[in-house]
């Protein structure tokens, strides 16, 4: 047990990378808390809308989303392999693709967004609501495809408070937006939810800004924006990138079939199933961070050509994760009804999620495994095997018998909740035997 307890140098190395990606996330996922409270105060409908709007809108986006693990990868690979001139190459060819992937994406959902909010949402009062939210946050699409590629850089050099301090600065920017056009303030016109879709939208094109600066001032000699990325380099970044972002897909894709599962149960459990689904996003996002710098330092490990060290990164990280969300994850098992109160006015609601909030701080370090083991597998280059496991878990096992046991059996939010807490586990269990296996540590990228 001695040898697998980062400590040292070793824990000081991931603290340096993955502290200042903590702190951005979870700066990110306090500002969700507090973009959940403003929508909030609109009701229960509104809510709901922006629950649904928010999280299909990540379906949408996922293709170019899942471009930044290949760019970070590739680019720890070549750090690791003391390869300095070549470092921002990656990031030239992803900015390059995640911009023409974002086109016809942005067409087909923005074109179709009130068709899709329809068919999602039965409720006459949340449909338009959701569409007008999701249709300008869905703009936002292209500055979403450019930040991911660029914290996979930046991330990759271990350079994370760049990406920590431009994080806080967007979503800084988003609440003080997004608050001012919801209500109307300082002469702004109120635009409800509306108000809090465009919020996000200008914030995230506010962080490209502050990426590309940065990257201009620091980057050019790494090779940033010297030239176009060659065929080779475009083909070795989708090849890398095309599991992880057909994952981000099917992921996002079943986040919104489980948003329509809860909807056909009753908007009451959309509602509460919008709130813990932000609850835990704030206990995820730092076994995420830690999960990032897993994926520098493993592949960095492998670039030096020393497989036992990239083991030893997994598994120290993993252990330290797990035992963070235990700890972080305490008062929610403690305080449910004080914690759920924050976000949701009606008693009946508090009442509604209390169990599924518990569930939820019972199995969180076992998926903080699952989350920091797939990042270490992404950082070795097995995205495909990624991309399948996690599939199959969702799609053939989560969805089918939420779907089974909600709406169809009628076995309410609490045992949905349960089955997708089991879902992680097995999705856990699976990812820790692929990487005890080692096969990974032959991929070349």
């Amino acid at each position: 047990m001695t040898q697998y307890w980062p400590t040292g140098d070793r824990l000081r190395q991931i603290l340096t990378l993955a502290l200042p990606i903590i702190a951005g996330m979870v700066s990110q996922s306090l500002l969700n808390l507090a973009d959940a409270w403003i929508v909030g105060q609109l009701g229960s409908n509104a809510l709901a809308a922006v629950g649904m709007g928010g999280n299909t809108n990540y379906l949408a986006s996922a293709a170019v989303i899942g471009i930044g693990a290949g760019v970070q990868a590739m680019v720890a690979r070549r750090k690791g392999e003391d390869n300095a001139g070549a470092m921002a190459t990656p990031l030239n060819a992803g900015l390059l693709v995640g911009l023409l992937a974002s086109i016809p994406l942005f067409v087909l959902f923005y074109s179709g967004s009130g068709w899709l909010m329809s068919t999602l949402i039965d409720d006459p009062a949340v449909t338009p609501l959701a569409d007008e939210y999701f249709s300008v946050r869905v703009i936002g699409m292209f500055a979403l495809a450019m930040n991911f590629s660029f914290r996979g850089y930046w991330n990759g050099i271990n350079r994370s408070m760049v990406y920590m301090r431009t994080l806080v600065i967007m979503h800084v920017a988003d609440l003080v937006i997004s608050y001012a056009l919801v209500f109307g303030l300082w002469g702004l016109p109120e635009m409800g939810v509306y108000g809090a879709g465009l919020g996000t939208t200008l914030a995230l094109y506010l962080a490209s800004a502050l990426y590309l600066l940065q990257c201009w001032q620091h980057s050019r000699p790494h090779g940033f924006l010297r030239k176009m990325p060659s065929r080779e380099l475009l083909v070795s970044i989708l090849k890398l990138s095309l599991p992880n972002s057909i994952q981000q897909v099917f992921f996002a894709g079943g986040l919104t079939v489980l948003f329509w599962i809860l909807a056909q149960i009753g908007t009451p459990e959309l509602a509460v199933g919008h709130v813990l689904i932000t609850l835990i996003l704030f206990l995820i996002l730092p076994a995420m961070g830690l999960g990032l710098s897993a994926t520098s330092l493993v592949s960095q490990a492998l670039g030096r050509k020393d497989s036992e060290d990239a083991v030893r990164w997994g598994v120290n990280i993993t252990l330290l994760g797990m035992a963070m969300l235990w700890c972080i994850a305490l008062p929610l098992l403690l305080f449910p009804d004080f914690i759920l109160s924050q976000f949701l006015t009606e008693p009946a609601l508090i009442e509604l999620g209390r169990m599924s909030l518990r569930i939820t701080a019972l199995f969180i370090g076992i998926d903080a495994a699952g989350i920091i083991l797939t990042q270490c597998l992404l950082g070795a280059g097995a995205s495909g095997l990624v991309m399948r496991t996690s599939i199959l878990f969702q799609w053939g096992f989560f969805l089918p018998v939420a779907w089974l046991i909600g709406p169809l059996l009628g076995f309410g939010l609490t045992a949905v909740w349960l089955l997708q807490m089991v879902q992680r586990l097995l999705l856990a269990l699976t990812m820790a035997y692929h990487w005890r296996g080692r096969r990974w540590a032959t991929i070349r990228i």
